[in-house]
């Protein structure tokens, strides 16, 4: 239930703060006075959404705060999220700024617009003043019907369902069409992939080859090279080791006179060590060097047996290996397109389960459009349309992502006339009666506790305006109901009055709402009935009015 509401800055209302109870309350005022601004506070607060436009004209920014009782499902939703406040309470807020920048609040923590509209989705039920267009649109009757049903749960599922099948029979029909081309693509890569499989090119074959190639073809200049800087550096008479072990020896005994030759004699003792081992190194090396023109004769053919291949194939050497597996992957998935029985298999078992979710779909939906007829039709009696039949035609169609229902909503206006198509016969006026009976058939089939009528019983008036007030009443006896009327005598059976008025000061426009009293009440009443002139006989007829509620 929606507790209080408060505003700042929005439109044309300055501040504004109020407080809501239970049961049925009317908003009411003159034509331009704003009364939808509350309607669009509250969408706004629930997730709508928000630009520039509703920052008030010279405010930096608009701020809107919506405070609802939160029953133990949607606590527990708060909690999950950490989005809980005080226990029993969700406060929503939207702040949206001039430059149409806008923030989520739930309970004081950050949140998001999608959060807020799940959260309205628990607790608040809009009617707008235009919904009964709807119901002239065919695709408007089937999601009304299927609301009411709380079908579209099951709706979603056929539509999934429908968009799996025509993938299914887009890939029959790719793989028909294709079916050439992919038989030719196949061929060429079965030789190409037949000829490296034959040569079994491995991954980083042609990168190994080539060095050990280098190597093999280079061997009798890395032997020679290899002992003739061995022999240089110590096995001749004046090798390296033996120039430097001299300079040593010279060095050494003139460092014990002067110490600071202590650090040359570090470094040529030093030299000495890496000239031996590096002489070692060089023989070792020479050692192992193996002379094999057997093994570089072989090494150098398989080059050419690659290279020759890659040119053939128009392709780098070193990627035969890479490219074979990814041939080999792309011939898995040819012979998967190639297999159009497992195809056909695919779509017909696809088709089945759309077949059979849409068929269920269908069943309650005629279900759900009896119901429905039936409770409109009891609703129009009272609504100026005795003898009214509400009818709600589920007809085949063609499968669709909708399922493969045609709903037509029909309405015979007396007693004995026939149905006939509702967006043909219906006046203006029975069109609202009659979206109002929907609107309060799904409310009744909704749980939320907060219901919203924007207008909702536009195009009537008298006795039928009694009926609506009283329709109204009774369901705000089981809910909160909020409704945007023009009418006195639905005003008149609200159990709370909110006026509507329009000021101007100092060159500026504000809407105000004010919950009214006994007295200022019978003065908006009559106002309603008698129109800006107010006289004695109209206060008579609203104060008649309201002790008849």
């Amino acid at each position: 239930m929606l507790l209080a509401l408060r505003l700042r800055d929005f439109v044309i209302v300055d501040s504004l703060e109020i407080e809501f109870g239970p049961g049925f309350t009317v908003l009411t005022g003159e034509t331009g006075a704003g009364k939808s601004i509350l309607i669009d506070a509250l969408q706004l607060t629930l997730g709508a959404r928000g630009d520039a436009g509703v920052v008030r004209e010279g405010a930096s920014r608009a701020d809107l705060v919506a405070e609802f009782m939160a029953d133990d499902a949607l606590q527990a939703w708060l909690e999950v999220r950490e989005l809980a406040g005080d226990p029993g309470t969700v406060m929503l807020r939207r702040i949206v700024e001039a430059d149409g920048r806008s923030r989520a609040l739930v309970n004081g923590h950050p949140a998001t617009v999608a959060q807020l509209r799940e959260i309205g989705e628990m607790l608040v039920d809009i009617h707008g003043q235009h919904a009964a267009q709807s119901m002239l649109r065919s695709g408007g009757q089937r999601e009304l019907l299927d609301a009411f049903g709380q079908l579209p749960p099951l709706a979603v599922e056929v539509a999934r369902d429908f968009s799996r099948w025509r993938a299914a029979r887009d890939r029959c029909e790719q793989a028909r069409g294709a079916a050439r081309d992919l038989d030719q693509e196949r061929e060429r890569l079965q030789w190409q992939a037949a000829e490296l499989t034959q040569l079994a090119v491995e991954p980083g074959e042609w990168e190994m080859l080539n060095e050990e190639q280098r190597r093999l073809a280079n061997a009798a200049g890395l032997l020679d090279g290899a002992r003739a800087a061995a022999e240089r550096l110590s096995e001749q008479d004046d090798s390296l080791t033996s120039a430097l072990q001299g300079v040593l020896h010279r060095i050494r005994p003139l460092a014990t006179i002067d110490p600071r030759l202590a650090e040359a004699v570090a470094l040529l003792d030093s030299a000495c060590i890496q000239a031996d081992e590096a002489a070692s190194s060089l023989q070792a090396y020479a050692d192992r060097i193996d002379l094999d023109p057997q093994r570089l004769a072989q090494v150098e053919q398989r080059i050419g047996q690659i290279f020759s291949l890659a040119r053939k194939l128009r392709l780098a050497p070193e990627s035969l290996g890479a490219t074979l597996c990814e041939w080999r992957d792309r011939l898995t998935e040819l012979d998967a397109a190639r297999d159009l029985e497992a195809l056909l298999a695919a779509e017909q078992q696809a088709r089945q389960v759309f077949d059979e979710r849409a068929a269920a779909l269908s069943t309650a939906r005629r279900a759900a459009a009896a119901q429905l007829a039936r409770g409109v039709s009891t609703h129009l009696q009272p609504l100026g349309m005795a003898g009214a039949r509400f009818v709600v035609e589920v007809n085949p169609a063609e499968a669709a992502a909708t399922g493969v229902d045609r709903i037509e909503f029909q309405i015979a206006g007396h007693a004995g006339a026939q149905a006939r198509p509702m967006a043909k016969v219906a006046s203006g006026g029975e069109l609202s009666r009659i979206g109002l009976a929907v609107a309060v058939l799904a409310a009744q089939a909704n749980p939320v506790p907060t219901l919203i009528f924007d207008e909702a019983d536009a195009g009537v008036g008298g006795a039928v305006g009694d009926a609506i007030g009283l329709l109204m009443r009774t369901l705000g006896a089981a809910r909160q109901v909020l409704c945007v009327t023009h009418l006195p005598q639905v005003a008149a059976r609200a159990h709370q009055h909110l006026s509507v008025t329009k000021e101007t000061r100092d060159g500026h426009t504000t809407s105000r709402i004010v919950a009214l009293d006994r007295s200022t009440r019978i003065d908006e009443v009559a106002r309603m009935l008698a129109g800006s002139e107010i006289t004695a006989t109209t206060r008579k007829h609203a104060r008649e009015l309201l002790a008849a509620s």
